[in-house]
């Protein structure tokens, strides 16, 4: 199993709750113990193996299940990179209505009890994953432990927003759905009243430069950001780059896989 297969060891709540939100992040890695040396020493994990065997790890914050890392031989000449995983009551519609809508299937469904997994590209090439079945923990256990926020930066913010509105069933009847809406030239999604993730315009398709090509980035909630970049220039990673007027830094670790750390809110 590679890291866009999500992963379940053991959950208490259906991906039905929370229909279209963010419940899980999972990661692909040459080295497992590189990767988790690094992720340690940035974002303080801990680390087990569960019942998807030695491959794939599981992180923890004080025990509450975050993400999911799993070693692959080859990437080809796909890069490694952090995947956001929503969702669905209906794993099998969610991935007829993104191939309908002009997405693309790369993976599943496929059954990993409790569940089912599938990974997809939106019209723009984002990839993201959807999961059916229990979840690894309760989400607003998971959200609390590792408060991690999702951002995707597209060609048109309210297209994608109109595409993944329909895959993952936002701002639809179901109870537990997501809300979206337009805000400050930016979709932004809520779940239970809580901003879980948002889109924005600009990315180019065929930029040459990845960082801005249509992408999901994976924003995690930490103390001390500065801490965190001096820990990953220490551990093989490097600083991307800094926000301008806030506390937030973008980093990668030593496979080139991005993410954000941002200063947690007080209180």
């Amino acid at each position: 199993m590679n890291s866009q297969s999500a992963a379940v060891d053991g959950g208490t709540l259906s991906s039905h709750a929370v229909i279209g939100a963010p419940c899980w992040v999972s990661l692909t890695t040459r080295d497992l113990e590189a990767v988790q040396s690094f992720y340690t020493a940035v974002l303080g994990w801990q680390w087990r193996v569960g019942k998807l065997g030695d491959r794939y790890r599981f992180a923890s914050v004080d025990g509450v299940p975050v993400a999911g890392v799993s070693a692959v031989r080859s990437m080809g000449d796909t890069a490694f990179a952090w995947t956001p995983f929503f969702a669905t009551d209906d794993a099998d519609r969610a991935v007829s209505r993104g191939y309908e809508r002009g997405g693309t299937t790369a993976l599943g469904p496929i059954s990993f009890p409790p569940g089912r997994a599938a990974l997809l590209a939106d019209r723009d090439g984002a990839v993201f994953g959807i999961w059916e079945g229990e979840l690894v923990t309760g989400w607003e256990k998971w959200r609390a432990a590792a408060p991690a926020f999702m951002e995707l930066h597209t060609r048109n913010a309210f297209d994608a927003a109109m595409f993944y509105a329909e895959v993952l069933g936002w701002a639809s009847e179901a109870e537990g759905c997501c809300e979206a809406c337009y805000e400050d030239e930016s979709v932004v999604l809520r779940s239970e009243g809580e901003v879980v993730a948002r889109i924005h315009s600009g990315a180019v398709e065929s930029a040459p430069d990845p960082a801005i090509r249509p992408r999901w980035q994976i924003h995690f909630a930490v103390e001390d950001v500065e801490a965190c970049a001096r820990a990953a220039l220490d551990h093989g990673g490097s600083v991307l780059a800094r926000a301008a007027g806030r506390p937030e830094i973008t980093l990668s670790d030593p496979d080139g896989a991005r993410f954000v750390v941002y200063a947690r809110p007080a209180g």
